[in-house]
């Protein structure tokens, strides 16, 4: 038995005030993009935080994309966001794999954290069972909260 999802609520105490989070966007898959962008700012609104939204045009962009916000200075967090679905070709796996790849390495190297909300689905019906409206299950939510917690530990931690 499947259990639904619903995103967790932000933990208790998460304070974003003041905290400038990056939300980059792929432009590919927009219908399902955009239900992502729609989780990440209710996300950032939730804790108080100020979105800076920028784009890249598809998710194999979003390492570099998430890189030149990291090294500007002007966010204490990212979210990356974006949709692969698996196709007929290999193209699928080495998009989705490079672009984790990347992502992670962008985080550790600047030490700007980034929540990869990055779908990657075999079919449009699981996209849209991650990207659900206020209430229910959106990647881009949680992968938002994730990153403005980790942004949170290294304020306090003074790193």
């Amino acid at each position: 038995m499947v259990t639904p999802h619903t995103t967790p609520p932000p933990p208790d105490g998460l304070d974003g005030a003041g905290l400038r989070v990056g939300i980059v966007a792929a432009r590919w898959n927009p219908m399902i993009v955009d239900r992502l962008v729609a989780g990440a700012r209710r996300a950032v609104e939730s804790v108080g935080a100020i979105a800076v939204e920028s784009s890249a045009p598809g998710s194999f962009e979003l390492p570099f994309a998430t890189q030149v916000l990291a090294r500007s200075g002007t966010v204490d967090a990212i979210v990356a966001l974006g949709a692969v679905v698996r196709g007929e070709t290999t193209h699928y796996e080495i998009v989705s794999t490079e672009c984790a790849a990347g992502i992670m390495r962008v985080q550790l190297d600047t030490g700007v954290p980034i929540g990869f909300g990055v779908l990657t689905v075999e079919d449009e019906s699981q996209a849209l069972a991650r990207s659900e409206p206020a209430g229910g299950h959106n990647v881009g939510e949680s992968a938002t909260l994730a990153a403005i917690e980790m942004a949170a530990l290294a304020r306090r931690e003074g790193t």
